[in-house]
């Protein structure tokens, strides 16, 4: 983590705003008091400015316009940088042990679990370079309590602005972007989101980018299990709060006689990719389908009000499975 102090971390934003002359009054004294006294920041600023300069001369230079647009794209970056890389967080007890939540200017960028430690030295926080994270607990906290209903099952969802910016790669994104569109009460496998991705062999890069998911819960990728059902690789080896934020949301588990967990796709409601129908999974043929076709639904409540109808054939809504 950056050693630099957390007066200029609070104020490099205002510290841009003021150079290019887009600062409020109150702002820019605040700039004007602190440059006075840091000259670090003092000379940060200055190279603002000079930017900022380059960019007024540059428009009094209309043969010139494309430096012009090129020297604000890269004042705006930096902005843009500042923004995502400047943290809040605070770290919270809960169901599934302590949680850190953090949080940029455009978004939430990070849920943690933290087990029993109670300091950000546990956190990748304290490893990622280039982040500058200061505790604080206003902003954070309405966070905290979404995440108590969730837990409690009183929302199956955290409409949440993210910000992707700890996400590993443009791959990785995908993926996180694929799984956010599983629905709260379904399962799906490692196989199947590769196939949605366009890229079917890719199911164990799959399963390495949701493993550095930095928004678990939010971003469900403790609904996506292997092909035969088993409950793998959840948040590195943390498989017990897979296990429970599953149960949260009705999906049905057993234990195989070699003690590893899955989830009880007989007792539950299928759908083939791509399909809107879900049926009994007893019709058809869909007993013998892989996991890497199918979405799995706890109850035919959670597949209705994902938008799925009740299959024709073998009438869920009429023959449901028992409770």
């Amino acid at each position: 983590m950056s050693p630099k102090h957390p007066h200029c971390v609070a104020i490099e934003a205002d510290l841009v705003a003021a150079a290019t002359g887009d600062a409020d009054p109150a702002a820019a004294a605040r700039v004007n008091d602190h440059v006075a006294r840091c000259r670090p920041c003092r000379d940060e600023f200055g190279r603002y400015r000079a930017i900022d300069g380059l960019v007024a001369g540059l428009r009094a230079e209309p043969d010139d316009l494309e430096r012009e647009a090129l020297a604000r794209e890269a004042l705006a970056a930096r902005l843009a940088d500042l923004r995502r890389r400047l943290l809040v967080y605070r770290i919270f007890p809960s169901p599934l042990g302590n949680l850190l939540i953090a949080r940029s200017e455009l978004g939430v960028a990070l849920v943690e679990y933290l087990g029993q430690a109670t300091s950000v030295g546990a956190s990748r926080l304290s490893r990622l370079p280039g982040l500058d994270a200061t505790e604080d607990g206003a902003e954070v906290e309405a966070l905290y309590h979404d995440v108590l209903d969730y837990l409690a099952g009183r929302r199956a969802g955290l409409d949440w602005s993210l910000d992707l910016t700890l996400a590993r790669g443009d791959f990785d994104r995908r993926v996180l972007a694929a799984t956010s569109e599983i629905p709260y009460g379904a399962v799906t496998s490692y196989a199947a989101l590769a196939r949605t991705l366009g890229k079917a062999s890719a199911a164990r890069a799959v399963a390495q980018a949701l493993r550095w998911n930095p928004l678990p819960i939010v971003i469900p990728c403790h609904r996506v299990v292997g092909t035969s059902g088993a409950l793998t690789g959840y948040a590195g080896s943390r498989v017990g709060l897979k296990q429970q934020l599953l149960s949260i949301e009705g999906i049905r588990m057993t234990t195989t006689p070699e003690r590893d967990l899955r989830i009880a796709r007989g007792a539950m409601y299928l759908s083939v990719q791509g399909d809107r129908e879900y049926c009994l999974p007893t019709c058809g043929s869909l007993s013998e389908r892989s996991l890497a076709e199918l979405l799995v639904f706890g109850t035919r409540e959670r597949a209705e009000a994902a938008g799925f109808r009740p299959c024709t054939a073998c009438r869920p809504d009429v023959n449901p499975l028992p409770a």
